[in-house]
């Protein structure tokens, strides 16, 4: 039952995900910069999750995990945020979406260097099946303009946010599980208010507030509450409880339902090719599911005795 909520949970949080992709993109070119998007969300965020602490049992956290919060909110919020957000703002959502399909890979060879995971040829196919599947589904799905195109600065710097959000899952894991979800985030987007804060200041105060349009803001408000407050309660959930490799399969859930809202408002369409690639990601997620964990393979070894 906790593995089947373990999935629940990501498969929502990588579900809002794929929905702020579009929406966080169209606020970044009406209004909203891209430094300033990363200040609404740990701001706002915080606020949320300060909030909801109100509601919840408080729980005393050890000096040293306050340290080790520190350092997961660099990683988890501060880096990979800005470096995706800043990324998208300068660069196309499909290179973006193309930089994701990365994580899963990374994730499941830190996996290795740090948990002591095996890399088993389940798990390795899984991996490509999934990235297989969402690269197809980016590309053939991809209307791109010739003069919309990507910007090599914001496709690294996508890609480093992946690498730190994988960094992340495998380091902070065990951190992680010894808290409840609310008593992470409540220090850890903290911390990354903090470190944001001074360097966006002078940014936010130019920002044209009045001429701004409430569409933008709508848009905004989502990435804010759904995109951070909600989707981070999803994801550390199901990081609680599943393994980093399976945790970062869910990433290729995004471009699925990035495919889905571009369908239903009629700015793209389903076919083979779509099918083909939906199928793959979801064999891929199962493939890695299936693998072998480090306590299987143990438990094997001592049975084998």
């Amino acid at each position: 039952m906790n593995v089947t909520i373990g999935h629940i949970c990501m498969f929502l949080a990588c579900a809002i995900w794929g929905l702020m992709a579009p929406l966080g993109k169209d606020a970044m070119t009406h209004g909203v910069g891209g430094l300033e998007m990363v200040t609404f969300r740990v701001v706002g965020g915080a606020v949320c999750f300060w909030i909801a602490s109100l509601f919840v049992k408080q729980e005393n956290v050890r000096h040293k995990d306050m340290l080790l919060f520190f350092f997961a909110a660099m990683l988890s919020i501060v880096l990979n945020q800005c470096c995706y957000t800043i990324g998208l703002s300068i660069t196309s959502p499909v290179n973006a979406s193309i930089m994701t399909t990365m994580m899963p890979i990374i994730t499941m060879i830190l996996a290795a260097l740090f948990l002591k995971e095996p890399i088993t040829g389940k798990k390795v196919m899984g991996v490509f099946c999934g990235a297989v599947g969402a690269f197809l589904l980016i590309t053939t799905g991809a209307r791109v303009a010739s003069g919309n195109g990507g910007v090599l600065l914001g496709d690294l710097l996508c890609l480093s946010a992946q690498l730190c959000f994988a960094i992340y899952l495998t380091v902070f894991k065990h951190l992680i599980q010894r808290y409840t979800v609310i008593t992470c985030m409540k220090w850890m987007i903290t911390y990354a208010a903090i470190v944001i804060m001074p360097i966006s200041f002078s940014r936010m105060q130019q920002l044209p507030w009045a001429d701004i349009p409430a569409k933008t803001w709508w848009e905004t408000a989502f990435v804010v509450v759904g995109g951070t407050f909600l989707a981070y309660i999803f994801m550390m959930q199901g990081q609680k409880i599943l393994r980093p490799t399976v945790v970062a399969m869910y990433n290729y859930v995004q471009p699925i339902i990035a495919c889905i809202v571009s369908v239903a408002i009629g700015l793209g369409v389903f076919g083979l090719w779509q099918a083909l690639a939906v199928v793959l990601v979801f064999f891929g997620v199962w493939l890695v599911t299936q693998s072998k964990s480090r306590r299987d393979l143990k438990k094997e070894n001592h049975n084998n005795k």
